[in-house]
């Protein structure tokens, strides 16, 4: 049997002292061995699944991942007989995490793949549960956000998050930062928004002592504020033209002068930037500076908009209905729900959360229903949101088909959509 294989033995005895949860399998699904660190995570009262198939503890399926519309791991490892790695939610004993897997198939002196061993980590940057904090999420389309976000964080190359106003971009940056080699560092958010040429250098480089009328004392930017950090620009397509250039140089370089002064300073920072406005059309239009676009975006994510993400509709409500009112927090009825998923939510997390918080303090009992929620959220505007959603859809889906340099299937995957109902929306398209 495969297991008894002597250099199966070996490789169990070896994975035992490993850190990182690891099973073996075979062939056929069936874990073989689990070492110390899995059973310690995933094992039921610290005992290994032995015997069982992967897919059944794992995701409760009865039939392996690839059947059952996930990506499967094990099958491309197979094909590519090289490690593959894939971002998948686990059944745990904590309830359903989202967990970073790697699976490295084993090759006989023929090269036929024999066995495979499958590290697993956890990942805490985000939740498949209602938490206090942070990100959470289980749609296709969060987990393709999430799995770009997790490759990104540890690294320090320059990520730029786009997205919809309202897809919490702010609580990506601070995933990236407290997933990054500087967490113990400042996270500084600097809001492009509404700032003047000189109010923004003012905010991003400080100034010295009467270097313009107001400035009573020295003040420290905060790109200075960011050194050991990461500096966080939200809404960076709104940063003045002129300053484009004072602000590439700082990236760059890490150098930079404060407002009156002649002194030199050196900030070290890891940089993430932010914004809903589409850059590479700027670009072309001559409002946004192309060195500067090609230096911010390095690792561009692209944040799912609510709509693209309704399976999380239930989750998201009862985590910021947590987050509003604490213990006990009110309930969302399932007539409300379906209501909740037919609106476009154009305003996408920060238009739900805004509507639950005045929903909540309707529902006396504790149980919100379709007559606390907002008179446009009613049957009657559904087939305008239909169609507001549909020609949104379609204009987001060509303007990801520009920047997407994949297959069509990994754009849906990208997307979050399958690839039947890519099709028809690049045939509405004209594509």
């Amino acid at each position: 049997m495969l297991e008894a294989h002597p250099l199966i033995l070996a490789l169990v005895s070896y994975l035992e002292h490993d850190a990182v949860p690891t099973i073996v399998l075979d062939t056929d699904y069936n874990i073989l061995a689990a070492n110390a660190a899995y059973r310690r995570q995933f094992g039921r009262d610290e005992q290994a699944p032995l015997g069982e198939k992967c897919h059944r503890v794992s995701h409760h399926y009865a039939v392996p991942c690839d059947q059952a519309g996930e990506d499967c791991p094990m099958r491309k490892a197979w094909q590519s007989k090289v490690p593959e790695r894939v971002l998948h939610i686990h059944h745990t004993p904590r309830g359903p995490e989202h967990v970073d897997v790697e699976l490295r198939p084993i090759l006989d002196q023929q090269g036929r793949v024999v066995a495979f061993v499958e590290r697993l980590s956890r990942i805490t940057l985000a939740s498949a549960q209602p938490q206090q904090q942070g990100l959470v999420g289980r749609a296709p389309a969060f987990k393709t956000a999430l799995a770009s976000l997790q490759r990104a964080a540890p690294s320090q190359i320059p990520v730029l998050l786009q997205g919809e106003s309202g897809t919490g971009k702010e609580l990506f940056a601070r995933a990236i930062h407290m997933g990054s080699t500087r967490a113990t560092g400042p996270l500084v958010i600097v809001d492009c928004t509404g700032l003047t040429e000189s109010l923004f250098e003012s905010e991003l480089f400080g100034y010295e002592k009467g270097a313009f009328t107001g400035a009573t004392q020295r003040k420290i930017g905060l790109a200075e504020a960011a050194h050991g950090g990461t500096l966080f620009l939200d809404e960076i397509g709104e940063v003045p033209l002129p300053m484009q250039v004072k602000l590439l140089r700082l990236i760059e370089s890490g150098s930079f002068r404060p407002v009156g002064s002649l002194r030199t300073v050196h900030s070290d920072f890891r940089l993430v930037s932010a914004t809903h406005k589409p850059l590479k059309r700027m670009v072309s239009d001559g409002t946004f500076r192309e060195d500067l676009y090609y230096r911010i975006s390095a690792f561009p994510i692209h944040l799912p908009a609510l709509r693209e993400r309704v399976d999380d509709l239930p989750l998201l409500a009862e985590t910021l209905l947590h987050r509003m009112t604490g213990e006990p927090a009110p309930s969302l009825s399932q007539a409300a729900l379906q209501q909740l998923k037919l609106h476009s939510f154009p305003g996408n997390i920060r238009e739900l959360r805004n509507i639950l918080d005045r929903a909540q303090l309707f529902a006396d009992d504790g149980l919100i229903r379709p007559e606390h929620l907002p008179e446009d959220i009613s049957p009657a505007q559904r087939g305008k949101d239909v169609q507001r959603r549909k020609g949104s859809d379609l204009s987001e889906l060509a303007e990801a088909l520009e920047r997407f340099n994949g297959s069509r299937s990994e754009l849906a995957r990208h997307l979050g959509l399958s690839e039947r109902t890519l099709y028809r929306r690049l045939k509405a398209l004209g594509l």
